[in-house]
């Protein structure tokens, strides 16, 4: 009989952890204000865009002057360019002002932006309205995965005409940052950004 009343009350507690644990997949944009690892995300596939193999040389002579511009739904249009136009130096172009360059660089982004989902089993945090009791949230199993999109294009002006002569195919690539919890206390990161923020070294909590 104690051995049936052990067994049934080690039932009961596990189908009372089922009963008030959550398993759950969410999907939606971020709502934060550009964390640290948000701005890498979209720096990131800017730049890694611009290394594609498929994107050979600009149809347009060695060390032309040229002017940059963009346009774009995102708020970040100017960033693009800037990263951008970096990229253009290093081809050997030189940044001229509108009035001064032979050729206009035109930047269409498509998008820009970070997309943000999580994966969560077990105990979700508990407060009580009647009684003042609160429980953390306890994470058996816990996923935060971010990714990083950048999809632009560029058309290409002959300044003195004002005539198209290239649009490129899309520069496109995705970054990505995914962060896991399990069993409560084990946490690890794993990502393709070069270097991540470590907010939770085990050497930044020492010092």
């Amino acid at each position: 009989m104690k051995l049936m009343r052990k067994i049934n009350l080690i039932i009961l507690g596990v189908v009372f952890l089922v009963m008030i644990s959550a398993c759950s997949t969410t999907q939606n944009k971020s709502h934060s204000l550009r964390t640290a690892i948000e701005q890498l995300l979209h720096s990131e596939a800017i730049s890694k865009s611009l290394t594609q193999e498929e994107h050979g040389d600009l149809p347009i002579p060695p060390a032309a002057k040229i002017a940059v511009s963009t346009a774009g739904l995102s708020a970040d249009n100017a960033f693009v360019g800037d990263i951008v136009g970096g990229w253009l130096g290093n081809q050997g172009f030189i940044l001229e002002s509108p009035e001064n360059a032979q050729y206009r660089i035109h930047i269409l982004v498509n998008s820009l932006g970070t997309e943000f989902d999580e994966t969560f089993f077990g105990i979700p945090p508990i407060s009580g309205s009647f009684i003042p009791i609160a429980t953390p949230e306890l994470s058996f199993y816990k996923s935060q995965n971010q990714i990083g999109y950048s999809n632009f294009y560029l058309n290409i002006f002959e300044q003195s005409s004002g005539r198209l002569i290239y649009s490129s195919p899309p520069y496109m690539a995705e970054t990505f940052y995914n962060d896991y919890t399990f069993l409560l206390m084990f946490k690890f990161n794993k990502t393709d950004l070069r270097h991540p923020p470590k907010s939770r070294s085990l050497s930044r909590l020492i010092e």
